[in-house]
């Protein structure tokens, strides 16, 4: 009997997990169609704050090139909107398992991977993606003309903004590792010198193959490091 009761606990666990993942996927189907309806004017405003005050035009080569590209930004877009709604679902499928620290703890950590996440998508749609743009137009001469791809311009910031939002989550894991006891303060402080080697290739593998885009997003990822070890060494002392 209390065998036959486990596996109907199962059951009863996968089937909730079953209608949480769907009204997910629903609310995603649902939003889509109002967001591709407004795609073509979220383009054109990437477009200009990609290029900012530069007086180029982006050009697409394949009849399709621009409907695939709104397709894909109505897609992350709509993912983002639904979020909320997402993480709701999820927390309530999750909630009844865990105890009130814990609740308290994942909330925490969920509101700050958030903050971070967004932060860092920002941070390079407003500050890198311009600077990279301007970088590869200053070597426009009277002779060589700037001729850019929307594809090519649209992907590397769609990208970009997805890799700042992950290594913009280095403060909290650090913080978690030292605060997990995983390592010290002291320990990860010492190994600097490797933290520094690591994020240079992790650099190198999440960015286009040219030394800016590497450096633009090295330079804030080390910094957060930084941070997220000088808030980890002032809690200690405040501990």
């Amino acid at each position: 009997m209390e065998h036959e009761d486990k596996d109907q606990s199962i059951i009863a666990h996968l089937e909730e997990l079953r209608s949480t993942i769907l009204r997910c996927l629903i609310a995603i189907a649902v939003v889509l169609p109002f967001v591709f309806y407004f795609s073509g004017d979220i383009l054109d405003y990437l477009t200009k704050l990609t290029i900012g005050k530069n007086d180029i035009t982006l050009n697409y080569f394949a009849p399709m090139e621009v409907f695939i590209l709104q397709l894909k930004l109505s897609l992350l877009i709509d993912a983002v909107i639904c979020f909320p709604y997402i993480v709701k679902n999820l927390w309530d499928f999750i909630l009844p398992a865990l105890y009130d620290n814990e609740r308290k703890f994942i909330k925490n950590i969920v509101l700050s991977s958030s903050f971070l996440f967004t932060f860092g998508v920002l941070f390079c749609l407003f500050v890198i993606i311009p600077m990279i743009i301007n970088f590869g137009i200053s070597f426009s001469r009277s002779e060589i003309h700037a001729v850019f791809g929307i594809s090519n311009v649209i992907n590397l910031a769609l990208n970009m903004a997805l890799v700042f939002g992950l290594m913009f989550q280095i403060p909290l894991i650090v913080n978690m590792l030292i605060r997990w006891d995983i390592v010290s303060y002291e320990d990860i402080s010492q190994y600097r010198p490797y933290v520094v080697v690591a994020l240079l290739i992790f650099s190198a593998l999440l960015t286009p193959p040219d030394i800016v885009s590497q450096v633009f997003l090295f330079t804030p990822t080390y910094l957060l490091f930084e941070l997220g070890l000088l808030f980890s060494k002032k809690k200690n002392l405040n501990d």
